[in-house]
């Protein structure tokens, strides 16, 4: 990649870079003076009363208002290790961002106090109730802290049910974050009586991860207390929060920092992206625009993006993220923002006030009049600029040379496309013997030894067991554990269970009670191993000495899973299409992960329905891959080319005016007609009014190897119902069949309540079975699932040789003289 940045301060090591940089910058002049670096002041915002999560309200295509804020956005999806709670029933954030390294400009009123309140059941361990059992138990919640915050002050809030035969003098509950103690109260409620404590935190104790540990110390009576009894519960009720006073701070605008502040990974609410309409949106446009929002998706780690369109600037509010792509003549509205590179007659000048050169992009970040609202500026004099400098933004090898307000981007390293079969975070392919070593947990690292402790049930080991989505388990795949465990434990009750997807499949008794390491082979059922399938490994150390009275051995139960443990697979490289099933881990559309087979059409004149649908869907592709690149391609009805074809294709529109109406409506299955018509099989009906979204997949009339995904609606609140498939995961993992019928149960569906959308699954397209096995391989394979007619087969063949072998015998045996 060669560039050149415009820099507040020069900042530049590399010897190779600064050649390139000097080659760019005897071609184009830069401005005479530096800018000062643009500042974004987010608004401050008060708490707000508590409203009902609900998804988006269906909308006409271009709404001219942007949508209230829900009260409790999309669940996010922190690290594992820190589960950070939903949205807040109660939200008063101010927009994400985060302060940058160059000092913003000074203001003399500083700015409102804003309150966020972030109650527990954003959380899905917490659920109803936070239960907590047993004499002693310990739960832990987490939240972060958005970049630009200044936490002021802070509290928790903790409410909670008691068992009323717990034993007041000798239980209680002890609060502490980040490991520092809050404090504890008695558990002296009655049976009706709600428990209310509330904490004060110092501000200075909140970080940017933090981590509310309740623990809890249960008896039932002064003397003596059965651990196994279950009158042992305390429930943290759901309503429990946690409650910031901030005062947002302002940032300063930075390439070196993106893709803050246009998400921020520490974020409590979605991310909101924005994107402006050009005034002709044309394949360009809808290609670098789903390369971004793909990108943009790997980036936000699996937290929500909430995306939508404007056509004018004052659509905006301050919780959106103004992302801008197109050429000046494309988007009129880059002419009323402050940007480093002049534009004049449609076009972006240089320093010397020079045309840029059609094939350069330019990347630029600035912010709207008022300084609410961060825009970043993906523009060149041609479209093929424009998707460079996008492209620039989608490659991290690209990306981390970015600095400074904007960007001139001159060229690009190609990067190669991965095999179709190499799936980050999948089984190796190819390979029959793997070590636990060869596998990457959740965190993206590889498997490591683990150890786990506690008393007598320790938390299971987790190992990673995702079947590459194209292929099988077979028969004859075992699974090799190596453990290890420590003394003290009785072998008459301690074991070791290996468990897949929560069914056991095998295991032993520990065997000695000075601990040791040992080994078991377990058998893998074929039937159960899916492409996100998972092995847990459960200890059961029980001591050798009674747990009486609560008492606890003073030597810790412990076991350990080793890294050298191995899978033996049996493996097939087949695959049924098509399904929507695999749908679920973007199979066959991210084969491969940089989605160079992925190919979008929309109608000639796409709506804002049809182009959210594809960010929507190109998002949820790019949280399902892992590459250096996104190139998929998004065309219109009337451009789309031979070699698209020959991909895997995602046709998006409603029935009339469908991008390929001959293939979905001329194909087996449900099939739209107009005047909201239905027909299945020999079954017709006309429905009145039909607001559902209709996903259909069958095999690719230009490829039988690849797959045509049809996303298709009678009118535009069933493309609204199919963007929220492809946004919500819990709705998202109810794809099944080859047809998916999604429409809302209530006007107002909640987030939070998957029985608000129905969804119908159907199975009618004819199947393709896709074998990448070998003529061997198949031959055994068939022998294998067809082994009843080996022993008739076998008689057979030993008639036909004996058959043969007689005829041999008789000619031998004939007189010389006989013919």
């Amino acid at each position: 990649m060669a560039l050149v940045g415009l820099l507040p301060a020069l900042a530049q090591t590399s010897e190779s870079v600064e050649r390139q940089e000097d080659s760019v910058i005897q071609q184009y002049s830069l401005p005479r003076s530096t800018p000062p670096a643009p500042v974004v002041r987010p608004p401050s915002r008060p708490a707000t009363p508590p409203r009902p999560a609900a998804a988006p309200q269906r909308s006409s295509p271009a709404p001219t208002s942007p949508p209230a804020p829900t009260s409790r956005p999309a669940p996010s999806q922190p690290a594992p290790s820190q589960p950070a709670p939903a949205p807040a029933s109660q939200p008063a954030p101010a927009p994400e961002a985060t302060a940058a390294e160059p000092e913003p400009e000074s203001t003399s009123a500083a700015p409102a106090l804003s309150q966020y309140i972030l109650q527990f059941n954003r959380s899905p361990v917490v659920g109803n109730a936070l239960q907590m059992e047993g004499i002693l138990s310990q739960a832990r919640l987490g939240f972060t802290r958005p970049r630009h915050w200044q936490v002021e002050s802070a509290k928790i809030q903790v409410r909670f049910r008691q068992s009323p035969a717990l034993y007041a003098e000798r239980s209680n509950l002890t609060v502490r974050l980040n490991n520092r103690h809050l404090g504890s109260v008695p558990l002296n409620k009655t049976a009706d009586e709600i428990g209310n404590v509330l904490f004060d935190v110092p501000a200075n104790l909140i970080e940017d991860f933090n981590t509310v540990i309740m623990e809890v110390q249960q008896h039932t009576s002064a003397d003596c207390t059965d651990p196994t009894d279950p009158t042992l519960w305390t429930e943290i009720l759901p309503d429990s929060q946690v409650v910031l006073n901030y005062r947002p701070q302002a940032i300063a605008l930075d390439l070196t920092n993106y893709p803050y502040p246009f998400l921020d990974r520490l974020g409590l609410e979605a991310d909101q992206l924005t994107y402006l309409r050009p005034q002709k949106v044309d394949s360009s446009w809808l290609t670098a625009s789903g390369r971004y929002q793909a990108a943009a998706s790997r980036l936000s780690n699996g937290r929500p993006i909430q995306t939508r369109l404007v056509n004018q600037l004052d659509q905006l509010n301050g919780q959106d993220r103004l992302v801008i792509i197109g050429t000046p003549a494309e988007q009129p509205a880059l002419g009323d923002l402050d940007l480093p590179f002049a534009i004049a007659d449609d076009q972006v000048l240089d320093g010397d006030g020079a045309p840029l050169p059609d094939s350069v992009g330019v990347l630029m970040v600035t912010t709207t009049a008022n300084g609410e609202v961060p825009v970043l500026v993906a523009t060149g004099n041609d479209s093929a600029g424009v998707l460079k400098a996008v492209q620039a933004l989608v490659q991290p090898a690209d990306r981390q040379l970015l600095t400074g307000q904007a960007a001139l981007v001159n060229q690009l390293s190609e990067v190669a496309t991965p095999d179709p079969r190499d799936w980050p975070g999948h089984l190796p392919r190819d390979v029959r013997q793997v070590l636990l070593a060869d596998l990457t947990t959740q965190d993206g690292q590889p498997f490591q030894d683990q150890t786990v402790n506690g008393l007598p049930i320790p938390p299971a080991v987790e190992i990673p067991l995702k079947a590459l989505p194209d292929e099988q388990i077979l028969r004859g795949s075992k699974f090799t554990l190596r453990y290890s465990y420590g003394p003290g434990i009785d072998p008459r009750r301690s074991s070791v269970s290996v468990i897949l997807d929560g069914q056991g499949i095998g295991g032993e008794r520990l065997r000695s009670a000075d601990g040791g390491t040992d080994s078991v082979t377990v058998d893998i059922p074929p039937e159960l191993v899916t492409p996100t399938s998972s092995l847990a490994v459960q200890f059961y150390t029980f001591p050798d000495v009674a747990i009486n009275c609560g008492a606890i051995p003073d030597q810790p139960m412990w076991g350990a899973v080793h890294s050298n443990s191995s899978l033996d697979l049996n493996r097939a490289n087949v695959v049924d299409l098509p399904d929507l099933k695999r749908l679920q881990t973007g199979f066959p559309l991210t084969a491969p992960q940089d989605l160079s087979q992925a190919s979008f059409v929309l109608p000639a004149t796409p709506s804002d329905g049809d182009i959210l649908t594809l960010l929507q869907v190109s998002g949820r592709l790019g949280r399902l891959s892992q590459a250096q690149s996104v190139k998929l391609g998004a065309y219109l009805a009337d451009g789309l080319p031979n070699e698209a074809r020959q991909h895997n294709i995602v046709a998006i529109g409603l029935r009339d005016g469908f991008p390929l109406p001959e293939v979905i409506q001329g194909g087996a299955g449900l099939v739209l007609s107009n005047q909201f018509g239905r027909q299945l099989n020999q079954t017709q009906m006309q429905t009145f009014s039909d607001e559902a979204g209709v996903i259909q997949a069958q095999v690719s009339p230009w490829n039988n190897q690849r797959l045509l995904l049809g996303l298709i609606a009678q009118q535009p609140a069933g493309l609204t119902e199919l963007q929220q498939v492809f946004t919500q995961d819990a709705l998202f993992s109810r794809l099944a069949g080859d047809t998916a019928i999604v429409q809302r149960t209530t006007p107002n569906p909640s987030i939070f309540n998957q029985a608000d959308y129905q969804v119908t699954t159907l199975s009618q397209q004819p199947t393709r079975t896709i074998d990448r096995r070998g003529p061997i391989t198949r031959a055994i394979a068939f022998l294998q699932a067809n082994w009843i007619l080996l022993p008739g087969g076998m008689v057979l063949l030993a008639l036909l040789l004996y058959g043969l072998s007689q005829l041999f015998l008789n000619r031998l045996s004939r007189p010389e003289g006989i013919q």
